[in-house]
């Protein structure tokens, strides 16, 4: 259900669940957890690529598992997935989708817990739970601050599924390539940021999750820790007397 590659600083994690269009039920929920487990430890990893096999980035939790549960066991399982998205927030590397096909409901929920989001032109984004009478379980509060406050409810009231180039437009992606070149032009966006000082990475990921938790004040802190390392002291004083800063 997962694949899990690692190369050159750039970890690739591929749902492979394509037959339900990578729907997420609970063994595939359960699989994500170990993955980013196994991610969180990597300290040779800079960025985290998160795409899907087939026809679909995600479609979603998955429909007819979820005709089988109670409304309890319902609940519980969309808290257990909102804490998995959160996940991807706290690690330490830059995380990237890749998004081909489709990414609804928990998919696009999936696709917007990441930092940056590349989609082929034959991606579809959309949020349907309305239409089937209920409410997104989770990722809320992350739509509304990486779409804007209209488009963000025009998704979430509307039930429409949206082209990759509105997608774009509104800012639910940040670039959009054709289809066959999406493996390849995320590996270059993500190898192009693996290059680069990790602490850093890490620290400004942790100052805009302070600030979405509503603790915003915190770079100063943040910007002074990572200055004191050895490392990033040695890239100063190297750009200042204008030197090739050392790798690492």
């Amino acid at each position: 259900m997962i694949e899990l590659a690692v190369t050159d600083g750039v970890a690739w994690l591929t749902l492979a669940r394509p037959g339900a269009l990578n729907a997420l039920d609970r063994a595939l929920t359960a699989r994500l957890e170990t993955a980013l487990d196994r991610v969180a430890a990597m300290n040779d990893v800079v960025v985290l690529v998160v795409s899907g096999r087939g026809r679909a980035f995600c479609a979603g939790n998955d429909i007819r598992e979820m005709a089988t549960l109670t409304p309890e066991e319902a609940g519980a399982l969309g808290t257990r997935q909102a804490r998995l998205m959160e996940r991807f927030a706290e690690l330490p590397q830059v995380t990237l989708a890749a998004v081909d096909g489709y990414a609804l409901g928990g998919g696009l929920m999936l696709a917007i817990a990441q930092d940056l989001r590349i989609a082929s032109d034959r991606a579809r984004f959309g949020l349907p739970e309305v239409t089937l009478g209920f409410n997104p379980a989770y990722g809320i509060a992350r739509l509304l601050d990486v779409a804007g406050g209209s488009h963000a409810r025009d998704l979430l009231l509307s039930g429409r599924t949206i082209r990759a180039a509105d997608a774009l437009r509104i800012g639910l992606v940040s670039r959009v390539v054709a289809a066959p070149t999406l493996e390849a032009s995320a590996r270059q966006w993500a190898e192009e940021i693996a290059r680069l000082p990790r602490e850093g990475l890490a620290a400004t990921k942790q100052a805009v999750a302070d600030i979405r938790r509503g603790e915003p004040g915190r770079e100063p802190e943040r910007y002074a820790a990572t200055l004191a390392t050895d490392a990033a002291r040695a890239r100063v004083r190297a750009f200042s007397e204008r030197k090739t800063p050392p790798k690492g």
